[in-house]
This record gives structure tokens, sequence and C-alpha cells, in this order.
């Protein structure tokens, strides 16, 4: 009996003792992401201390997690800090939001070089994307249109031949918007755009994308005027593990992809390498595409104090286009895309698709281009307070795209051969060569040439471009007294960009006749002395029309220091640098004149920012800064730089002036941002190419208008939010208004192709009814007419829906307006020695799309795999998205191109 009554009561104890237990778990949930940039953190390990109990984060860096109460919780994650949270609290307890803190060693040679802004504490109006939002929501999109939602951004796929798409920010053009690649510049030294279909696999490879709109606050010496644009790759702080994929979409799309990494060994080591290859025939008629991308990573941490990190990646690719020179007007494309592809595809129609004498596909636009980017990052953490961050870098270009040449005149359609190869002129379709079904008929073109006594009439060559680009980055940064960061440091940049073009086809004929070679100046290349040098016989491979290297040397230093406290956060910086530019011409020009005179452009920064926290709800910043910046090379610096040595003596640095006001709202539920911008830009260098003409108007020479004093004023309000209502359902939205318009009538100056004042256009259009003693001019009356090219209203709302884990599920709406077409004019337009007013450019009409995307994730084995899919432009609207106009009005509008209709993929990735 008292055996029975002690097991009873031991049992009893038992009981009670796990009832206790059972009581003091709490049940804790949250959020873990990057400290920086807000992303989440997928995989995060939650555990609880000293156990090897625990859980990772979702995929939206959600967790839920039993801990003891009294116990401790911690969360890790390769490349972050640990961190441990001791709970005291009973039940459910809700942490919000965990903020990871980078580790300096795994992580300072991207962070440092790279000028992450963070949010409440950088004053400056900033978005980033994170890699689960590119994967959702790109699809079969250009790279540049993840960011279509962002405010002031407006991305196009232009033509809509791969990789052929613009992206604007606040009004202004890519060449004056700063993309970096872990704080890399990679804007061309020459002109300043960026060709997207060099980085198409970029997206493959992305931790983190932010953009800073307006001047911003990264660390180089040349900053950007709309904003800047810095994606960050993955390094070590990548998993070990990897994934395959494989997508298709519309139009014969396809795209396999891999990547395996090996993650931080235990020996500091770590290795990522991607791979992957996209095709198909094009969403627009003849633009068939092929593409390759490759990624390699490799990393060493030598020690606490010092880590190397070697990085190439590349994205060859061949892309037949439809390019600016293809847009029709909008009766064009009524009338022959409805004709030739009928009413459903018409805007599908391009009109340089055809074939040759076989039946061999044949075209006259096709780009073929490999920009690998090697870069050796070493992060030297110096002590506790300071540590130096260096890039080197280097970048070696080469490829080419088709450029169609003309010998003579063809007096049927009394226009040069080589406009004949032109898909439209103005907007007005040419019939010189097309088929009864619409097609280019470059079967044709042997006919016409074998039939000429002059060789062929009409050739083909290749506009060959390569560079090289060597470039040394490197910051230091050092803690004063805990509340001020120093950053200083150098910018040195070397490019060389050999331009020339080689024929390729002289489709039938027996030779080619340059006539560019009549424009050769005796005084300057000995060989124009020999008369039989401008009849010279041509064959393939054989130079025409150009050859010369464009020479950038730009070095500079910029200083910035930071004062941090929970409330406050300020920064003052300034840079100076110096810009240099040479051309060396081997056409036009002999050994003894070959290199032009240097031309040197001191320019720099001063910029300041503040942010205050007036709690942890409410933040407020604003920023100043103004810009002396060189004129490019292209378009500035020289006034032909495509064939002549002559410089611009007019040339002056572009001077711009801007401040900003902001707001923000954090949450648990809401995160909001309110600014509002303001932007003068002064004496900005602008060029415009015009004909000279005969009697006929035939063009004889290309003429060039050397504008000075062009000023415009970009100004505007934006807001953006992120809203959490539930934990399966996000809401975000956008809205943003410019006022972008030029103020001020610049006057321009005449110059021939070989820079030389034009007194006289003979018979031309352009000059009629000046005085011989005159250079021909013209004011340009600009004041209060738009910026056109990018729509000044913008609008967005998107819901993405989660019932269970697994599925995700959502729907965006974009809204654009007052979109104003890309102003410009026609050589018959200006009237020399006199003023010339512009309207308006047209406007648009607003557009408004829907995309659509999904994603289911499941279990194949031990394997995680992810099931998703695209529809953008979910209800198959019509709208236009770029034009080109001088005159105001719609009937006057040409190079048109509308939106792509609906297009989807879908795609499944299996994680190991």
């Amino acid at each position: 009996m008292k055996k029975r009554l002690f097991q009873l009561l031991f049992v009893t104890c038992a009981l009670l003792c796990s009832a206790a237990t059972a009581v003091a778990q709490s049940t804790v949930k949250g959020q873990v992401v990057d400290q920086e940039t807000g992303e989440p953190l997928i995989g995060a390990s939650v555990t609880i201390d000293g156990t090897s109990k625990g859980t990772i984060t979702d995929i939206d860096g959600f967790f839920t997690q039993s801990v003891p109460t009294n116990g401790t919780i911690k969360f890790s994650y390769i490349g972050y800090v640990d961190l441990k949270q001791k709970i005291t609290k009973k039940g459910s307890v809700d942490l919000g939001v965990i903020q990871l803190k980078q580790d300096a060693f795994a992580l300072a040679d991207v962070t440092i070089t790279s000028s992450i802004a963070k949010d409440r504490q950088t004053p400056v109006a900033l978005s980033t994307i994170d890699p689960v939002f590119i994967e959702e929501k790109l699809g079969t999109q250009e790279f540049p249109e993840i960011l279509k939602a962002t405010p002031g951004v407006y991305a196009t796929k232009q033509g809509g031949g791969f990789g052929d798409s613009k992206i604007n920010m606040r009004g202004f053009k890519s060449e004056n918007i700063a993309v970096m690649i872990n704080g890399v510049p990679m804007n061309d030294m020459e002109w300043g755009g960026v060709y997207w279909s060099n980085w198409a696999g970029l997206s493959d490879v992305t931790r983190s994308m932010q953009t800073q709109r307006g001047m911003g606050a990264s660390k180089v010496a040349a900053p950007s005027v709309g904003g800047s644009i810095n994606i960050i790759t993955r390094t070590i702080d990548a998993q070990k593990g990897g994934s395959v994929s494989y997508a298709m979409g519309n139009d014969g799309y396809n795209k396999i992809l891999f990547n395996v990494s090996t993650g931080l060994t235990k020996s500091g080591w770590a290795m990522t390498l991607l791979g992957g290859k996209t095709w198909g025939d094009g969403y627009i008629q003849g633009t068939e595409f092929e593409g390759y991308n490759y990624f390699l990573n490799i990393a060493k941490r030598i020690n606490d104090d010092h880590q190397l990190s070697f990085t190439a990646f590349g994205a060859p690719q061949w892309h037949n286009q439809r390019n600016r020179n293809d847009g029709l007007t909008i009766a064009g494309w009524e009338e022959f895309g409805t004709r030739y592809m009928g009413e459903n595809d018409k805007y599908k129609y391009n009109p340089t698709y055809g074939h040759g004498i076989n039946g061999e596909r044949k075209t006259s636009q096709r780009n073929v281009y490999h920009k690998p980017q090697l870069s050796l990052n070493h992060s030297w953490q110096i002590d506790r307070n300071s540590s130096l961050s260096t890039a080197l870098y280097a970048s070696i270009g080469n490829g080419y795209g088709y450029s169609g040449q003309g010998y003579g005149k063809n007096e049927e359609f009394n226009t040069n051969n080589r406009n004949l190869w032109y898909g439209t002129s103005n907007g007005i379709l040419n019939n010189y060569f097309r088929k009864p079904d619409g097609t280019f008929a470059y079967d044709e073109v042997y006919d016409y040439n074998k039939a000429s006594q002059n060789g062929s009439y009409m050739a083909m060559s290749k506009s060959i471009n390569k560079h090289n680009w060597y470039g040394l980055l490197s910051t230091y940064n050092t803690k004063i007294k805990e509340v001020f960061d120093f950053f200083g440091g150098i910018d040195l940049r070397y490019y060389k960009g050999i331009h020339t073009n080689e024929l390729v086809d002289l489709y039938g004929g027996e030779y080619f006749l340059d006539e560019n070679r009549r424009n050769i100046s005796p005084a300057l290349n000995s060989n124009a002395a020999n008369p039989m040098f401008a009849t010279q016989k041509l064959g393939v491979g054989d130079v025409i029309y150009r050859d010369y290297d464009g020479n950038v040397v730009q070095g500079g230093g910029f200083a910035q220091i930071e004062y941090n406290t929970d409330k406050l956060s300020a920064f003052v910086s300034g840079s100076l640098s110096n810009t240099s530019y040479w051309r060396y011409d081997r056409f036009y020009y002999d050994k003894a004149n070959a290199k032009s005179s240097t031309l040197n452009f001191l320019g720099g920064t001063v910029k300041a920012g503040l942010n205050y926290n007036i709690n942890k709800y409410h933040n407020v910043f604003a920023n100043v800064g103004f810009i002396s910046r060189a004129p490019y090379f292209s378009g500035g610096a020289f006034l032909q730089s495509t064939t002549s040595n002559a410089t611009n003596k007019d040339a002056l640095n572009e001077k711009i002036l801007s401040f900003e006001l902001g707001y923000g709202f954090r949450s648990s539920f809401l995160a909001a941002n309110l600014n509002m911008y303001h932007t003068e830009w002064k004496d900005k260098t602008m060029t415009k190419g015009v004909s000279i003409t005969d009697d006929n108007r035939v063009e004889i020479d290309r003429a060039t208008i050397n504008m000075s004093g062009v000023n415009a004023r970009h100004q505007g309000i934006e807001l953006d939010f992120t809203a959490k209502p539930f934990q399966w359902l996000d809401i975000t939205g956008m809205f943003s208004i410019g006022d972008w318009k030029w103020v001020s009538n610049p006057k321009g100056y005449f110059y021939n192709s070989q820079g030389q004042p034009l007194k006289t256009l003979d018979g031309g259009v352009v000059a009629s009814g000046i005085q011989a003693s005159d250079h021909a001019w013209s004011q340009l009356d600009l004041k209060d007419v738009k910026v056109g090219g990018s729509a000044q209203t913008t609008a967005a709302l998107g819901a993405t829906f989660k019932p269970t884990k697994e599925l995700r599920l959502g729907i965006d709406y974009l809204f654009y307006g007052r979109n104003y077409a890309d102003w410009n004019f026609k050589s018959g337009d200006i009237i020399a020695n006199s003023e010339t007013s512009f309207a308006t450019p047209w406007r648009i009409p607003s557009a408004g799309i829907f995309d659509l995307n999904a994603s289911y994730r499941f279990k194949i084995g031990n394997i995680t795999s992810i099931l998703s899919g695209n529809v953008t432009n979910l209800f198959d609207q019509e709208y236009i998205t770029d034009a080109t106009d001088a005159g105001g009005t719609w009937q006057q509008a040409y190079g048109v191109f509308y939106g792509f209709g609906r297009t989807f993929n879908v795609r499944l990735k299996l994680n190991f």
C-alpha cells in the first residue's frame, strides 16, 4: 500500500512539473531583416540559445518559435552579426522587426564602396529592391523594368529588342543616372548612358538593388544628376547550396540557369558560380536573340582584419533590333501595321525585317556585344574604428552593331542610297525595297547593286566599338567619438574607346566606294591629296566612315563626414575631379595630325543633408547639393566626335543645384515616404544633328547645331508606401507628379561633319537666307517647353496575398500620365539666323496596365522547389510608351512605339 502511494505521489509530481514547464513556455514570433536595407532575410536561423532547437525564417523573414520563459533566443545568418534576446514574458510574444547588422569583416568590401543608404538615417529619397521581389516580379521583362513601380522612374522597352530598354528618373535620361555594380561605376565614359543588353544576367545574382533619387549620397567623385542605381551582387553571404531553373514564355522565350555556392568554409573561402542561357524569337517581328550570362565570385577571409573578393561577370549576346529609325507615325501604324501584321499584331511590325536572295534571314539592325567586368576588392579592418576598402576593376568591351552604308544618289526616290537602309524617314514608311507582305526586300538590294557601274550602291558595315576601361576606387572610413564617421577616398578611371566601321557585306557588288573620303582635308591627311584615294575600291574587311579612339581620364577625390545618433543624423560631403578628353583619328588625319588637343574640365560637388527621427514613427529629412560637371565627350567636348578632332570651344561645365525635403513614417504595419525636390540644370551641353541638303532636299553632308545656354528645371512630389494590415497581405503603392521643362532660349551655331563653322549651307533648307560672311546660327525658343521622353505623372498600387506559407499571389496596377513626346526637330524646322519657336511636344494619352504574378513552394523529396509565373499587361491594354515630336500634335509625332501587349512566362526552380 505504501509502495503504491509513493508511486502515485511520484506520478502526480511529474505531471505537475510537466504542467509547470508547459506554462513556462512562450510563443515568440517576429520578422528578421537586414539592418541597412530592410530586406527580409530568408532562411535566417532562430534557435534557443545553448540548444539545437529552433527554426528558420520563411520567404518574408517571418518565424514562430516556442521558447522557455526567461530563455534566450538567438538569431544568426551568414555574413551578419549574431543577435541574442532574452524572453521574459509568458504567452504570445511579438518581437516585431529584428534587425541584423552586417558583419564588418564579411561584407566590408561591398558595403563601404557601394554607398548604401540607410533608412531613417541617410537623408535621401531611396528605394530598395530585394532578390525575392525581383524573382517574383521581373518575369521576361527587362532588368530596368523592375523599378517601374518606383516614384519618379519611367522604364520602357523602346523598340522592343532584347536588352534595348531605357530608364528615366525624375525626367532625366540614362546618361544622367549613375549605374553602379558593387559601387563600381558602369556608365559609358564617352556619352554617359548604359546599354542594358550588356547586363542581362544581373538580375540572377543581385543581392540587393537600391535607387537613390536625386543627387543621393554615393561616395564617388563624379555623381549623378537624376539619381543612382546601385546593384549589389552576392559574395560570401551566399549560403551553401545552389539551384537550377528553367523558364519559358511567349514568342519562344526560353531561359535555363544554374548557380552553386560553397558558403563560407571553415578555412575562410567562399565561391559562387552562376551560368545561364536565354533565347527566343522576340515579341516584336524579327527581333530574334540569344544571350548567355555568367558570374563568378571567389572570396577569402584571410583573418579578422583582411578579406579579398574577386568577381567576374558578363553577358555575351546577339539580338536583332527594331530601333528608333523604325518607329512610324500613329497613322502609319494603323495603315501599314494593320496591312502587314493584322489588327491584333499591328504594333509588332518591324520595317527592316526581311530575307535575302536564297531566303536566308537578313537584317540591317543587329547588335552583338560582350562587356565583361572584373574586380578585385580588398577590405582591411585597420582597427576597431577604422577600415579601408579598395576596388580595382577592369572592363574589356567588344562588339558591334550593323550600320547601312551607301554610295551616290537614287534618282528614282530622290535620296541618298545610304538612306535606303532605314525602315522609316521621320515616321513615314520607306517603300524603296518593300515586299507585298511588308518585309524588307534584301534580295532586291542585290539586283540594285548588280546594275551599278560604280560597285555597290548599298553595302553593310559593322560599327565596331571596343573599349578598355580600368579603375581604382578606394574608401577610408573611421569612426570618431562614436557619433562621427569620416569617409574619404579616391576615384580614378582610364578609358579608351576604339571605334571603326568595317565592310561586312557588299550585297552582290564587286566593291564599294566610300563617299566620306571626299570630306578628308589634304591639309590634315596627305592621303587625300591622292586623287585615287576618294575612288579607292574597297572590299569586305576594309575600313570606311570612321576609325578613331576616344580617350578619357578622370581622377578625383571625395570626403564625407557623417554625424549619427538615434535621433539626429547629418552629412556634409565634397568632391573634386578632373576630366581629360582627347581623340586619335586614323581616318580623316595622318599621323602628324591624328591626335587632337587635350581638353580638361575641373569639376566638383558640395552636398549636405540632415535627418531627424522625431520618434520611432516619424522622421524628416532635407538635403541640398551643387554639382559642376564636365560635358560629355560625345555631343559636348567635341563638335563631331565621330568624324573630327575639332573641339567645342563653347563647352562649359554643366551646373546643377538641387534641394529636397522629405518625411517618413514607420510602424509595425505601415511604412510611408513623402518627398519634394527641385533641381535647376544650367549650361547643359546639347547638340542636334541636321542635314545639309541640295536644291532637291537630298542630303549632301551631315551637320550639327551646337547649342549653349540650355537650361532646365525639374521639380516634383513623390509618395510611396508599404502596408502589412495582415500577415497574409502586403499592399504597396506610389504616386509621383513632376514638372519638368526647359527654361531658356539657347543659341546654336552650325558646323559641318568636319567640325568647321558653316557660313552658308549651300542650297540647304536649314540655312536659307543667310549671308555668306555670317556663321550660321539659330535662336531656339524653348522656354516653358515640356521636357519629353518620360511620364511626368506615375502611380502604382499592388497587393500580394499569402494564404499559406507556400502560396503567393500578386497583382499590380501601373499608371502613366502627362507623358510628352521627346522634344526634337527636323532639318526643315530650323531657320538660320533667326529665332525658331517650338510648341510643347505632343502629350501622349494616359495609360494604365495590370501585371499578375504567382508562386508556389513545395518539396520534391528533400529539394525545395518553386513554381512561379507572370502575366504582364494582363488585360492586353493598348498604349504608347515613346514618341518624338516638336510640333505639338499627334499628327506630327513620329518615331512612335507602343507598349507590349499581354506577355507571360512560367518558371520551375529547384533549390538544393
